[in-house]
């Protein structure tokens, strides 16, 4: 299902405003932080890492036209041992007239398909991996598996999957963004982030576009990508200060065309993104995702990519909208009526008073509105350990927040 902020803009409405020309003033103490472009941004090397969208959709589109894709009985596979090399281990596909050899990760999917431990498999000699195989894919109850063979100077196993499986290509998704995007690096209102300064707590947009600031990846099995509307910032309403309270638009997106990830497309509102590319100040996150099935194509050409394009001319007047009744919301006036609104939401008395601490700290001021108790949960979310925890008290608040809309 398509969340309602990608499928359904205001009728005819569109993002108009004009862009900024130098940094503008943030307060990330204000919403969520989101950790998942920070996390592909420490784990990708150098060759993993692209500086504007048409040099990585050239790179994953080479990849698509060098690939070739077949559905072949499991039985008609035949495991190959090198004798001489211990650690080699090769593949014989039907129709194709010299062995193939599997990545890493096609290595697991085949054991995977005969219910074997990778990772033991992995530290057998290739003689005694492939007997092992090869009994596997004789008894497998499954008749068919879909193979993606890549001729890239060497010949590669890149996946095996279920003859049902649906690829969407990695190309497919970044022409989808490319459609809004273009280059992503400022050629149109979605590019590559810029940064937040920590001394002056301004977020700049305009900042290049270098191997360790891009957020556009792709490996031999996955693609992400990361690209926000930085330059024209929203006001949702003014801040204790009386500054005005800035957001801008973002997206993330991901697939694997070898069956590592599903397809995913995730949209939101935020204040800055760092350095090692934190996204702080989130609201109104949102999330698809599209599994390789069957009719993942179909699903993909006409929900995901159409989503995709209304949420990049959507208005935000549905936001401000929101984030204005939230703050209009009075919901306690007193100590007793604050700890009675948060007790009968299901926080402990501890969750209750460090909420109600955590705003008055903040705002100056003990909480009063539903986005003041909205503020003081995601807060006291950033501060818990385990993930689980964090996402569980986060979705609290979204479920607060959108109680008002």
């Amino acid at each position: 299902m398509v969340p309602s902020s990608l499928a359904r803009p205001a009728a005819g409405a569109s993002v108009s405003s004009s862009p900024v020309a130098a940094p503008f003033k943030v307060d990330i103490s204000r919403g969520e932080r989101i950790g998942r472009v920070s996390s592909e941004w420490f784990s990708r090397p150098d060759d993993e890492r692209y500086l504007s969208l048409s040099a990585l959709h050239e790179a994953v589109k080479a990849r698509s036209e060098r690939a070739t894709a077949r559905t072949v009985e499991t039985r008609a596979l035949k495991v190959v041992a090198s004798r001489d090399d211990a650690e080699r281990l090769t593949l014989a596909i039907p129709g194709r007239a010299e062995p193939v050899t599997p990545t890493h990760w096609s290595f697991g999917q085949m054991c995977s398909l005969v219910g074997a431990p990778s990772s033991y498999m992995r530290q057998l000699p290739a003689p005694l991996a492939g007997i092992n195989l090869q009994h596997g894919l004789l008894s497998h109850r499954a008749e068919l598996v879909k193979t993606l063979e890549t001729d890239d100077g060497r010949v590669e196993l890149r996946a095996v999957t279920g003859p049902d499986y649906g690829r969407i290509w990695d190309h497919e998704l970044v022409s989808a963004v490319m459609r809004i995007a273009g280059d992503g690096v400022g050629d149109t209102r979605w590019k590559v982030p810029g940064l937040l300064d920590w001394s002056t707590m301004t977020h700049n947009p305009f900042v290049e576009v270098t191997k360790d600031a891009t957020t556009l990846y792709a490996s031999d099995r996955d693609v992400f990508l990361f690209l926000v509307d930085d330059t024209h910032p929203i006001e949702a309403g003014k801040l204790p200060s009386g500054d005005p309270d800035l957001y801008f638009r973002g997206f993330y997106c991901w697939n694997s065309e070898v069956g590592s990830k599903t397809l995913g497309i995730a949209s939101f509102y935020l204040r800055a993104v760092c350095m090692n590319r934190n996204i702080w100040g989130a609201e109104g996150f949102e999330e698809i995702s599209i599994r390789h099935s069957k009719f993942a194509g179909h699903r993909f050409a006409h929900q995901a990519a159409p989503a995709l394009e209304r949420f990049a001319d959507s208005s935000p007047s549905a936001f401000v909208a929101g984030v204005r009744a939230a703050r209009e919301a009075i919901v306690a006036r007193g100590d007793e009526e604050r700890e009675t609104f948060l007790r009968k939401r299901g926080f402990s008395r501890s969750e209750t008073e460090t909420v109600i601490a955590t705003v008055l700290d903040e705002e100056g001021r003990p909480p009063e509105s539903v986005f003041d108790f909205v503020q003081g949960i995601t807060a006291l979310a950033r501060t818990k350990p385990h993930q689980d925890a964090r996402l569980e008290l986060e979705g609290r608040a979204a479920k607060l927040l959108a109680s008002v809309h």
